[in-house]
């Protein structure tokens, strides 16, 4: 499974964002969905997970309550949706598959990568 994620950009704080990510030659649609992001100078950490089917999602403290991920699997297709932006949000986005059907929060648990979409949150 090769993803492509997009959407990126520079955004307004307080502002929302949808990211995209399209997986081609393979489907996720046994997967589970993960996003991450790097920040300048940082390590790479999680941001939110879903479930094969869609069952259950979890997100990282500090964006919970204002993201959401929605999977299309007939369009091979995941979302990140974020809102009420701040410029510490600013980080390449990251999504990521795995062969498990569980969320996880840890990039060793993922097998495929997208190459990353830079978000710049400004003040």
């Amino acid at each position: 499974v090769q993803l492509q994620a997009s959407g990126g950009g520079l955004v307004q704080a307080g502002g929302s964002l949808k990211l995209s990510c399209i997986a081609s030659e393979g489907s996720i649609g046994n997967s589970a969905l993960g996003w991450f992001r790097q920040a300048p100078g940082k390590e790479r950490e999680f941001v939110g997970s879903m479930s094969w089917g869609g069952v259950s999602s979890k997100f990282a403290d500090s964006v919970k309550g204002r993201a959401a991920i929605d999977r299309l699997d007939a369009e091979n297709t995941l979302h990140l949706r974020m809102s009420g932006l701040k410029p510490e949000d600013t980080a390449t986005y990251y999504c990521a598959a795995r062969i498990g059907r569980t969320t996880s929060d840890k990039e060793s648990d993922y097998d495929y990568w997208g190459q990353g979409t830079l978000v710049t949150v400004s003040s």
